[in-house]
């Protein structure tokens, strides 16, 4: 079964340390993982400290992933990168050394565990062990933000500059959120068990694939300013690598999949709705038509919808 809780948003002082380690403890004893408790109360305890000691206000705890696999997250609004416990320390430096300690107390927790960088804070998780390892446990991972620039390879002069007219806001907002907390939510499962659920990693690589060469055009920036300005709709301009196309197609094959297994809780509870999936169909889509030469098209509200009922009769 998906889990997808809504988050605990703590407060200044070790009160919350105390909150967040009741808080973990009685959602694992609900969801029938009292194996984990342990395990679970240790690492919360640490990531929560840190997130007050050396992160940024808001701090928020939350348990994703499936009752099989559950992951704890700490959220900070804090993008400074964490010292993961193999990294070196500067003698004398007590904050570096405090934190360096923390981690590897949750590298001992969990069967997998890291620091998701995102451009307004961080996120640490761990998917926490039935056991506490009695040796340096498993290493952490850094993915996100920084993790993309670096790997964002080398230019690619074959580019394409696609015009999308008449884009609405409210529903291409709807769906840069739905975008980032699936390629999150995937990466993290991925990185944790992804053994498992095989098709996160096809996921997690298309995701890989689409924010290094759709980066530009899946960014809020412009359109905000839009919506700030009353309009409804505005035009997008995208400019993206030729070869980008394949991978949209392949993409929108896997979201598909990826929808009709959460339907089956086989996998995360982030299925489309009808109307979400319509409009990511036609904007992705617009992307691969125009970039074979055809026409811009206008979003219409049913034009998907009405086009599978047409294919079906």
């Amino acid at each position: 079964m998906p889990l997808n809780r809504p988050a605990l948003s703590l407060g200044p002082g070790p009160r919350s340390v105390q909150d967040a380690r009741r808080w973990v403890v009685a959602t694992c004893h609900d969801i029938g993982r009292s194996d984990l408790v342990d395990c679970a109360e240790l690492g919360v305890s640490e990531l929560v400290t840190n997130a007050l000691l050396h992160g940024a206000y808001p701090v928020q705890v939350r348990v994703r992933g499936t009752v099989r696999h559950p992951r704890i997250e700490v959220r900070d609004a804090s993008p400074d990168r964490p010292v993961l416990p193999s990294s070196p320390l500067v003698e004398g430096d007590e904050v570096l050394l405090t934190f360096g300690r923390g981690l590897s107390i949750v590298a001992r927790s969990s069967d997998a565990w890291g620091a998701e960088m995102e451009g307004d804070g961080k996120t640490m998780w761990f998917a926490p062990a039935s056991t506490f390892a009695e040796d340096d446990g498993v290493e952490g991972v850094i993915t996100g933000v920084a993790e993309e620039a670096q790997r964002a390879g080398t230019v690619d002069d074959d580019l394409l500059e696609i015009k999308v007219p008449g884009v609405p806001l409210r529903a291409y907002l709807d769906f840069v959120r739905h975008y980032r907390e699936l390629r999150r939510e995937v990466r993290l499962l991925s990185l944790a068990h992804g053994s498992d659920y095989p098709l996160t990693r096809t996921l997690a690589d298309l995701f890989g694939s689409l924010e290094r060469q759709l980066r530009e055009g899946l960014s809020t920036g412009h359109i905000g300013a839009a919506e700030a300005a009353g309009l409804q709709s505005a035009e997008l301009r995208v400019v993206m690598p030729r070869e980008a196309t394949r991978t949209i197609e392949r993409f929108l094959s896997a979201l598909d999949q990826a929808d009709a297994f959460c339907r089956e809780q086989r996998l995360l509870s982030l299925a489309r709705t009808p109307e979400q999936r319509d409009f990511q169909c036609w904007f992705l889509g617009e992307l691969v038509r125009q970039a074979s030469g055809a026409p811009p098209c206008r979003w219409a509200v049913r034009t998907v919808a009405a086009d599978r009922r047409s294919s079906v009769s």
